[in-house]
């Protein structure tokens, strides 16, 4: 597994899921992120198949995996599977993983969708992914900041 995250190269942002798992990514600057694709798992073959085609096809460099965490910041069980996932994403796919507090990414994303007026069908359609574009534009903005510890501590720390 990669150890160090890359300085330049397009970011994918991750809003991980055990049924479907939405995708942003960042252009080549890493200047914004934009929602890609809903990814709904499969087996792990087709799964690592998918990843290792969308990282060779938008040349990512590195993925952020969003943490689902409790209002207090510790991290939840959920936050295990993520973490266990990121270290299966960066097996597979060769590249460095980070990972970032997602504390209401999802609700955030379904409040702007239901404000735009967007119907429930839509709304179910888009969800992961601009969840993932709002995980990796929190991301973005706290690297720009230079604040790269805002990440939830481990359970195990």
């Amino acid at each position: 597994m990669p150890e160090s995250f890359p300085a330049t190269g397009r970011i994918a942002g991750i809003d991980y899921g055990t049924v479907r798992i939405g995708v942003a990514i960042t252009d080549p600057s890493r200047m914004i992120a934009s929602p890609l694709a809903n990814y709904t798992r499969r087996t792990e073959a087709l799964d690592a198949a998918w990843f290792a085609a969308l990282t060779s096809e938008e040349r990512i460099a590195g993925f952020v995996v969003g943490l689902p965490v409790f209002n207090s910041g510790e991290e939840s069980p959920k936050s295990l599977e993520a973490r266990a996932f990121g270290t299966w994403l960066a097996t597979t796919t060769g590249r460095a993983v980070d990972f970032y507090d997602e504390r209401y990414s999802s609700a955030l994303a379904e409040q702007l969708m239901g404000e735009a007026g967007l119907t429930k069908k839509r709304r179910k359609e888009r969800l992961d992914k601009l969840a993932a574009q709002m995980i990796l534009t929190a991301w973005l903005e706290a690297q720009a900041a230079g604040n790269q510890d805002v990440k939830p501590r481990r359970l195990d720390s």
